[in-house]
């Protein structure tokens, strides 16, 4: 393979990466897995998810969760859903895994954050609220100084 058919090869491959990021932001509420996405993409499952986490730092699944994961704080923050019907407002099917999924991103339940959004973002504009209370990945958390005891 040259080195021009190459290139091509890999904007196809980030062209297709995007319509599959994009198909995830549109549809995270559908039943969505690796292997449809891969499917509709024309790739290989395995391929699909080490192409994507190369060029967006993290696996379709986990992309997908964190949309699911951004849909449910906005919800929550209205606080007019419980948090079942939120669970499965916004694609899960398990009310454990998705509280499970919730906690590991944002640190605290769902039921936790909805009590302390209702008194940390009163009268922010949503797309304000959205940002300030966005779900930080582990790796992406500032790291704490160490204390001396």
């Amino acid at each position: 393979m040259t080195s021009s058919t190459a290139a091509k090869q890999q904007l196809a491959d980030l062209a297709r990466l995007r319509r599959v990021r994009d198909r995830i932001d549109r549809e995270y509420a559908q039943p969505l897995n690796v292997e449809a996405l891969a499917r509709d993409a024309h790739m290989s499952a395995g391929h699909l998810s080490r192409e994507f986490r190369r060029a967006y730092g993290e696996s379709p699944y986990s992309y997908l969760m964190t949309r699911r994961i951004e849909r449910a704080m906005a919800l929550l923050r209205r606080g007019d859903l419980s948090v079942t019907d939120i669970c499965f407002a916004v694609g899960c099917a398990s009310l454990g895994t998705f509280s499970t999924r919730f906690t590991e991103l944002v640190g605290m339940s769902p039921s936790a954050y909805r009590r302390r959004a209702a008194q940390a973002t009163p009268g922010l504009p949503a797309c304000v609220a959205k940002k300030v209370t966005r779900p930080v990945r582990n790796r992406e958390a500032p790291a704490l100084e160490p204390q001396l005891a």
